[in-house]
């Protein structure tokens, strides 16, 4: 998990799709979209809450049922409908309000349009069937768990076992 020298984690950060869900696409006949996620991602965003870990979600999403999960789950940011150089200015954004660097910023993510913040931040991850282009990120950690099969929670524990 070494990366930039294993700076001290102050924000955690993930995507949606593919990350907190299985990036599958489920629609009824009516047309309703409809996301599978999992529960331990959601315990894994309390845990870090429990021991001082500011949380956010940053994606380009822009569905009420992320917010209504985000509701569950309860980070401390939320950033939706953002493209590839949002997500940054995002996390430097939530930087700024944190008084801290990217550098002790982790973030989870699976596609090409998370790659400029993986490659800022001081702890990047992502799920075991993230893209190619993702897991070739200098210094990622590439987890075991797939995407919404509690690929966040695995990230969290290893936060907190460091």
């Amino acid at each position: 998990m070494d990366r930039k020298q294993a700076p001290t984690i102050k924000v955690v950060l993930s995507d949606v799709d593919g990350v907190l869900t299985d990036g599958g696409l489920y629609f009824t006949e009516k047309g309703d979209q409809f996301k599978r996620f999992h529960v331990h991602d959601g315990m894994g965003f309390l845990l870090l809450k429990e021991r001082g870990f500011t949380t956010g979600i940053i994606t380009s999403e822009n569905l009420e049922l992320v917010r209504l999960r985000a509701q569950r789950i309860r980070p401390d940011y939320l950033y939706m409908n953002l493209g590839f150089e949002g997500k940054l200015e995002a996390a430097r954004e939530i930087a700024a309000k944190e008084g801290c660097s990217l550098d002790e910023m982790a973030y989870i993510g699976d596609d090409v349009n998370c790659i400029p913040l993986l490659q800022a931040v001081g702890q990047a991850f992502c799920p075991s069937n993230a893209v190619e282009a993702v897991k070739a990120v200098s210094g990622i950690h590439v987890l075991t768990a797939a995407g919404g099969h509690g690929a966040f929670r695995e990230m969290a524990e290893l936060l907190l076992r460091s």
